[in-house]
């Protein structure tokens, strides 16, 4: 546990929260600050900061979690769509520093806009970043 880092209390039970499902390696529960009815926290129970310090079994169990949580919300909610978001560091706009992802159910009269407008990249640009991440 993490001195200090409110979802690591929330994993060990010293914290209060809405749990709405618990495993060996994952606790989920409802976000205190929704961006719509059912907006849902996935967290590892282990403290890793972001995706770059969370081991691989763990990220693995979080994205199985997420994907359990997913069926149950449409399900349960029937939402039309569905938004999972994972923020990595400041930069990335990560403001809890242990990891933790958002699944979101999405409804067609929602308020949530997308943080970018996407534009076509330069193609001879796009074939360097490929040729450089392979």
């Amino acid at each position: 546990m993490a001195e200090g880092c409110v979802f690591c209390a929330i994993a060990a039970g010293k914290a209060r929260a809405h749990v709405i499902d618990e495993d060996q390696w994952t606790i989920s529960f409802l976000d205190v600050a929704p961006s719509t009815p059912g907006h849902v926290l996935v967290i590892p129970k282990r403290h890793a900061a972001d995706i770059w310090e969370i081991e691989p079994h763990e990220f693995a169990a979080v994205m199985e979690t997420v994907r359990r949580l997913s069926l149950r919300l449409r399900e349960r909610l029937d939402p039309d769509g569905l938004n999972v978001i994972n923020s990595c560091r400041p930069a990335g706009w990560q403001t809890v520093f242990h990891l933790h992802v958002h699944v979101i159910p999405r409804y067609v009269d929602d308020q949530l806009r997308s943080p970018w407008k996407p534009r076509p990249a330069d193609p001879a640009a796009l074939a360097e970043l490929a040729a450089r991440l392979r």
